[in-house]
């Protein structure tokens, strides 16, 4: 493999952690990013350069003789980074390329799949390893919360022996192909970025690329999928024929607590991260480590101590008596876990949806508009502002004013804000002590400034 990597969008959730564990690994490393040239998320930026990356601006400047190209998958041929690679004659590989290299290169390798869930399950895994003195090295889409240091605030990947590697893999760009992986995760399926036969062929030809498959038999789809699988390892709550079986399970406002039995044994298993889908995550993780051989026990120990993700249910802060909580739901899967566990507290919740883009609510607006219809209670609140437009040719018909009206129809409350700042004066107007504001959306990094910026405000 070549030591020299020029990143096109180094600030993207799933380049920066790719771009430090190439790095770490003595690679000479530098990137661009459209961010950085218009000012802003300066503070990710400066840790970029802490680990001696060189930045440049996009405009092909920064390309050089004898460098490797790194794209996301979905790049424009005509951004200068491109067009200069081109015209130097380099190497050009796509994000999930060289994952899938460094991954399927790892003597021992997990990687975990799934319409949700996927980092939060990343995330367990490597904390079980790290706390099990496995030294792993860990590639995440989401900052981890139990590696941030000052040194390290953007700690979405973990650098450790690149001999036993764990790393989240992507469904939505059909990437999920390159990746052989000693123990593949499936956590769930459903609609997302591709139509369901797709997925059922993406993530049945995954699991059969695997030495091992950790199967979620709770799942309706991946149960099916895994008939298909020789000797799967199989987790829930309700199937009868999982291997890990979750037990005695109890929701608690900041945490949950259940039983994994496995072969006459049972362990206590207590998280400080809420919510019935993260019980399940647990699962998952805790299905992988068991298919790599390590005990239960120590693994179920350990969970304790996992602190969770950034935008995965993030309580930003409290202020007024107003809590205001930064999630990362943006698909019909994940905003129904969200719903269901901040419903599942008392308080009335006021939430902003940002939608990530044009395609996704064309793709999925409908079944949008019934989660959050069925999702809120009598008096919750909803706002929406425009969708996320990155420019390019998509189709704008099915914008944010018709998932409004698509979710009214449906019998929800909900009102399309074009400007996220009105947006912002409408919280915290309406916000009464003992409310909660959920922040919801995928793909802006902006969105946490926005939620730390409505607590200031509040106080």
């Amino acid at each position: 493999m070549t030591d020299q990597y020029f990143f096109c969008g180094i600030g993207g959730s799933g380049m920066l952690p790719l771009a430090a564990i190439l790095r770490a690994g003595g690679a000479r490393v530098g990137g661009s990013d459209r961010s950085l040239d218009a000012g802003r998320l300066a503070s990710k930026f400066d840790y970029l350069k802490s680990l001696g990356i060189s930045l440049s601006p996009q405009d092909g400047s920064g390309l050089a003789d004898g460098a490797t190209l790194v794209t996301s998958a979905a790049v424009e041929e005509s951004i200068p980074d491109v067009v200069r690679a081109r015209e130097l004659g380099l190497d050009h590989v796509t994000r999930p390329q060289l994952l899938a290299r460094l991954l399927n290169a790892a003597q021992t390798s997990v990687a975990v799949g799934g319409t949700s869930g996927k980092s939060t399950v990343t995330g367990m895994i490597g904390w079980i390893l790290h706390g099990m003195h496995r030294q792993p090295t860990v590639m995440n889409g989401a900052v981890m919360k139990n590696f941030v240091a000052p040194s390290a605030p953007f700690a979405s990947a973990l650098v450790g022996d690149p001999e036993l590697f764990v790393s989240e893999v992507d469904e939505s760009d059909g990437s999920i192909a390159l990746y052989k992986p000693t123990v593949a995760v499936v956590g769930n399926i459903s609609l997302d970025h591709k139509s369901m036969d797709e997925l059922r062929s993406l993530f049945g030809a995954f699991l059969a690329r695997a030495s091992k498959a950790v199967v979620n038999l709770d799942d309706p789809e991946t149960r099916a999928i895994a008939e298909a699988i020789r000797d799967p390892i199989g987790f829930g709550f309700d199937s009868p024929a999982a291997t890990l079986r979750g037990r005695n399970l109890s929701l608690l406002p900041d945490g949950v607590q259940f039983t994994v039995e496995h072969d006459g044994d049972r362990h206590e298993v207590s998280l400080a991260v809420p919510g019935r889908h993260n019980a399940m995550n647990a699962l998952a993780a805790l299905g992988a480590v068991h298919a790599l051989g390590l005990p239960l026990g120590e693994a179920a120990s350990a969970l304790s101590r996992f602190s969770g993700l950034k935008r995965r249910l993030e309580t930003v802060g409290t202020a007024g008596g107003v809590t205001v909580i930064d999630d990362f739901a943006h698909n019909p899967d994940k905003i129904a876990a969200t719903l269901a566990t901040l419903t599942a507290q008392p308080g009335r919740l006021l939430i902003m949806f940002q939608p990530h883009g044009y395609g996704p609510i064309a793709k999925m607006g409908d079944e949008l508009a019934q989660t959050f219809a069925k999702g809120m209670r009598e008096g919750d609140r909803l706002y929406m502002p425009d969708a996320v437009y990155q420019g390019g040719t998509v189709d704008r018909s099915r914008g944010t004013e018709w998932l409004a009206d698509a979710i009214r129809a449906a019998g929800g409350h909900a009102e399309h804000v074009a400007e996220r700042a009105a947006i912002g004066e409408r919280l915290l107007s309406e916000a009464l002590p003992g409310d909660r504001i959920a922040i919801l959306g995928a793909r802006d990094d902006t969105l946490s400034d926005f939620a730390a910026e409505l607590v200031r405000k509040l106080g």
